[in-house]
């Protein structure tokens, strides 16, 4: 008996030990949280805004772009970043057709020579036509490259968040507005996909009308099948207590309408601050954000009255932080170099000469875009590896030797 339950111990102490159910989640593939994505392309937005820096803005857009080939998924928002793209240089175009017809001319070198027309005293400043210079030419270029490479940041976050996960993420005071903002965004699709499967049904039947007279064949059915939608919509909705929400005094609404209202407009404040590059160093970083925490302690009390549930959140851990870090590093490199250097995030137009390229800016965007390396495989890419499972622990294993 001594020694079966000896060699019993002894195999059950050589068995491998079965994760948690902690540790198999964490092995599990995942997507990055939303939230750290729209951190880092906002910070990448706020760093573009402060220079109208040509060198700067195109390795800024070149980061970005790499970042969202290494990362997005396949989902339909992620093909989205090459529209961003086009928008931008549509906005350069217009940018300098803008100056050339209608813009406050300026510069040494003379490019082209336009008719002018006249204009009375109060528009001065203002030339329609007139002579074109080299000068202000290239700084409509640059100014509308900053507002591309904008652009550009908002659209990587657009295609590497999942939008319905950020407002998963919300908190509980915005909790309807982000039901809403669901609801609102999920029109479109189901109206398309409503189309498609009608027209697709018409063409099973043997239906042939096409051009004007078939929009009234398809519309019908297209709106009674969002009406459909929209009643079960609404009773699922109902079936899972919407809008309702706990009883709060009135001393702890008016709390949370003060702190949200006043972080709001030091953040406000703070943008302001941020994007203008000659206003007090106060109304900058600080303001933002003392609004940011007075605006998230607001939300937090008001996020009191309304109680819910969400099915396995997303978690927020180490590469978060690093790719919100990346993004913040790009931010505070672009504003020490404001601080010590302001000239080299300018482009020198007058006189004209090459933009500079200053090592910090230049560091904090590149390491900006080790985002494409700290954050995770994205699911569609991940799904195809294999998953490491525990393995089975054998039927003798488990069983109780008899004495």
């Amino acid at each position: 008996m001594t020694s079966t339950t000896t060699s019993w111990g002894s195999r059950r102490q050589g068995s491998p030990t079965r994760p948690s159910v902690r540790q198999r989640a964490r092995r599990l593939p995942r997507g990055l949280h939303p939230g750290a994505w729209w951190l880092w392309a906002i910070s990448l937005a706020v760093a573009a805004s402060r220079t109208t820096n040509p060198l700067l803005l195109a390795i800024m857009l070149a980061v970005t772009s790499l970042v969202v080939v290494a990362r997005r998924g396949d989902a339909p928002w992620a093909r989205a970043y090459r529209l961003y793209l086009v928008l931008g240089a549509v906005i350069i175009v217009l940018r300098v057709l803008l100056h050339v017809a209608v813009g406050f001319k300026y510069g040494d070198h003379v490019l082209l020579r336009l008719p002018e027309v006249p204009l009375p005293g109060w528009a001065a400043g203002i030339q329609v036509g007139g002579t074109v210079y080299v000068e202000g030419l290239l700084g409509a270029v640059f100014q509308g490259l900053r507002l591309a490479t904008l652009i550009a940041c908002i659209g990587a976050a657009n295609a590497l968040a999942n939008p319905k996960r950020l407002l998963r993420a919300l908190p509980g005071a915005l909790h309807e507005i982000g039901v809403a903002f669901v609801v609102s965004l999920t029109v479109a699709p189901q109206l398309a996909d409503s189309v498609h499967r009608v027209r697709r049904a018409r063409r099973l039947r043997g239906d042939t009308v096409r051009g004007i007279r078939a929009v009234g064949r398809i519309a019908m059915p297209v709106l009674q099948d969002a009406l459909d939608r929209s009643i079960l919509l609404a009773a699922a909705m109902d079936s899972r207590g919407y809008g309702r929400s706990v009883q709060a005094p009135p001393r702890t609404r008016h709390t949370s309408g003060a702190l949200v209202l006043t972080g709001l407009m030091a953040t406000c404040i703070g943008t302001f601050g941020l994007l203008d590059a000659q206003s007090a160093t106060v109304l900058g970083l600080p303001a933002l954000l003392t609004g940011l925490v007075l605006a998230a302690a607001g939300m937090g009390v008001g996020g009191q009255r309304v109680r819910r549930s969400t099915y396995r959140p997303d978690p927020w851990r180490a590469p978060e932080w690093a790719t919100a870090t990346c993004g913040l590093a790009a931010v505070a490199a672009m504003l020490w170099v404001g601080y010590t250097d302001p000239s080299a995030l300018t482009a020198p137009l007058q006189p004209l000469a090459v933009p500079a390229l200053p090592l910090v800016a230049t560091a904090g965007i590149l390491a900006a875009g080790l985002a494409a390396i700290v954050s995770p495989v994205p699911l569609s890419t991940a799904s195809t590896t294999p998953i490491p499972v525990s393995p089975p622990v054998t039927e003798r294993a488990q069983e109780r030797p008899r004495p």
